[in-house]
């Protein structure tokens, strides 16, 4: 069995019954339910259909989001979320390299990573690089005024975790900004790198070894050895590059607001809904959701 499961903005709801039914009967599928009025609802279906990808791209147009996965086993026991750009809006290097003047070049640095146009590691080094000589009290104006939160994103965490699910942050930003985050959001732990500060200024390198690509893997290794459980029980998201090893390996990865070459990879693709979405996927209601 299957599920067939459309999404779309909650600040902007724009799914109607009538789509739901259509598609619904186009496909021979089951019951539809509603997990939150205008906003998500789901089907079962017997099998995945021929046509999910062209039916996919239409919906797009009407800014819908469609998944169909296994039916089996989709609530999962951890969360493995990436930071920048997922669990919140920015990039965070990017904030800073604004501070510090140099926020076009790295933002551009930034985005060619991401789409996975250049080594990530090489590309971290060369923008941390271009932040050499900045006041490291700039790491918490940063996050005092430019950091945002992901709209979906408590209430994400708490109600995987008050469901017995274990939360890891994993990111190829930094520690002084995953900390925080993670405590805002209710992490069980989190992972990043170092920026280097001497005598209160960031000496422009990064603390080996960097965390990237593989090391989202080994997290996700590590922890589920730790936990006892597989890989299969994990919801990954991510949208950069860099989140393609985890994403491809949990059991569910989740492509937020990807980069192309991200959602081409990735099954689940949320591009209109927020991290609610990922409860949605889980077969969770709004009436289900923690209160936060």
């Amino acid at each position: 069995m299957f599920v067939a499961t459309l999404l779309t903005d909650p600040a902007a709801p724009a799914l109607e019954e009538a789509m739901v039914t259509a598609l619904r009967d186009a496909w021979g599928g089951g019951d539809a339910r509603w997990l939150a009025a205008g906003e998500a609802a789901e089907f079962p279906l017997q099998e995945v259909p021929g046509n999910l990808w062209q039916v996919w791209a239409d919906l797009q147009g009407q800014r819908v989001d469609l998944v169909v996965q296994p039916a089996a086993g989709r609530r999962k026991a951890m969360l493995l979320a990436d930071m920048d750009s997922t669990m919140i809006r920015q990039e965070c290097i990017d904030e800073l390299a604004d501070e510090a003047g140099v926020g076009p070049r790295v933002a551009e640095i930034t985005a060619r990573a991401m789409n996975g146009e250049l080594d990530f590691e090489g590309a971290l080094r060369e923008r941390v690089g271009l932040l050499a000589g900045l006041d490291a009290a700039v790491i918490d104006r940063v996050l005092e005024t430019r950091i945002d939160l992901m709209p979906g994103g408590r209430a994400l965490v708490a109600t995987m975790k008050r469901d017995g699910a274990y939360a890891a942050l994993v990111s190829g930003g930094f520690t002084a900004f995953t900390a925080r985050v993670a405590a805002l959001l209710g992490f069980d732990e989190n992972r990043a790198n170092t920026l280097e500060i001497v005598d209160g200024v960031l000496t422009g390198r990064v603390i080996e070894p960097i965390l990237g690509r593989a090391a989202k893997v080994a997290a996700l290794e590590e922890i589920t050895a730790r936990l006892g459980i597989s890989e299969a029980d994990v919801m990954a998201v991510g949208d950069g590059a860099n989140d393609l090893g985890m994403l491809g390996r949990a059991g569910a990865g989740v492509a937020l607001h990807a980069k192309p070459v991200v959602a081409a990879e990735c099954d689940r693709r949320i591009n209109f809904g927020d991290l609610s979405a990922l409860l949605f996927l889980q077969g969770y209601s709004r009436a289900d959701f923690a209160t936060t």
